[in-house]
């Protein structure tokens, strides 16, 4: 099953821009100062999000960050963890400060709420600067067991593949850039995997040969490909994740950022698929350079 209808946020204690990710998140805005205005902006956009879903009759399982350390990035638990095949793994991560995120206790509790007790800690990794940061790094085509990346400081395709391998789903890397050059560092950045479709910023695979690769492979297992631009990438519209309700109903989650990018042709292709969920997460996005899709950590417990 390409979505699940169970997931995990964390509701942030500390919001604010990372010092250590901006040397290589290009979305972030350094003039975002932190401060309380910031956190309480944040968790008021976080708590709208969590009671959309909610509506929408998806199960959310809400995590508390804590004030100390401070863990600025804390409301992206995508990055540090994922629940599939029975098995909860922990991911190695690039920002140091970012791995403090990785409490003890909220994975009991996370165990606690799921049911899964087996941990696949990948996170030792770390020691020879290998990172692979979860569904951040790996954009899921579940439905067909196939798995795609663009390598980056924090995205190492040993561990891609290696870890591909371990889920018996076929590897699919290229390298992805912006218009300046500049490596994009998370394939869900530009890239998003829905049952029937695709979307994806073609421009950002310069290499010929590796565009025709992802895009046939896309087409080849059925993906209608959505197109996106870079000006749509910068407005999060390639973070998109597709999620069911408990009664099997099927979302698609964007920020309204990334709606307001979107053409008029794209929204109705993609409304073709998935009812829209659009909440508001600006404060977040711009101080952090992330949206919605990274706020959620799929749930999957078979």
């Amino acid at each position: 099953m390409q979505s699940t209808s169970t997931i995990a946020m964390v509701r942030p204690a500390a919001f604010g821009f990372n010092e250590e990710t901006a040397v290589n998140n290009f979305f972030q805005d350094a003039s975002q100062k932190n401060n309380l205005s910031l956190q309480q902006s944040a968790l008021k956009e976080f708590d709208i999000m969590v009671t959309m879903l909610q509506k929408n009759n998806i199960d959310v399982i809400v995590l508390n960050d804590t004030l100390e350390p401070a863990k600025p990035d804390a409301v992206f638990p995508n990055n540090w963890f994922s629940c599939r095949n029975g098995e909860i793994t922990i991911f190695p991560m690039f920002a140091k400060n970012r791995r403090q995120e990785r409490r003890t206790e909220l994975v009991e509790e996370i165990k606690s709420k799921t049911g899964i007790t087996k941990i696949n800690d990948w996170s030792c990794y770390e020691n020879d600067d290998q990172f692979l940061e979860g569904t951040g790094s790996i954009v899921f085509d579940h439905e067909n067991c196939m798995a795609y990346a663009c390598i980056s400081s924090r995205t190492d395709e040993n561990m891609f593949v290696k870890y591909a391998g371990q889920m018996n789903y076929k590897p699919i890397s290229f390298m992805a850039s912006d218009e300046a050059g500049n490596e994009i560092y998370h394939t869900n950045v530009l890239m998003c995997i829905g049952s029937g479709y695709a979307i994806i910023c073609t421009d950002a695979i310069k290499n010929e040969t590796e565009k025709e690769m992802v895009t046939g492979e896309l087409k080849k297992t059925g993906h209608q490909v959505i197109d996106i631009s870079f000006h749509q990438v910068r407005n999060f519209a390639g973070n998109m994740l597709q999620l069911l309700s408990k009664d099997g109903k099927q979302y698609l989650l964007m920020s309204k950022t990334a709606h307001n990018s979107l053409l008029p042709d794209q929204i109705n292709d993609l409304e073709n698929f998935s009812t829209l969920i659009t909440p508001d997460v600006s404060v977040i996005e711009k101080a952090s350079g992330g949206s919605v899709r990274c706020m959620v950590a799929e749930i999957f417990k078979g």
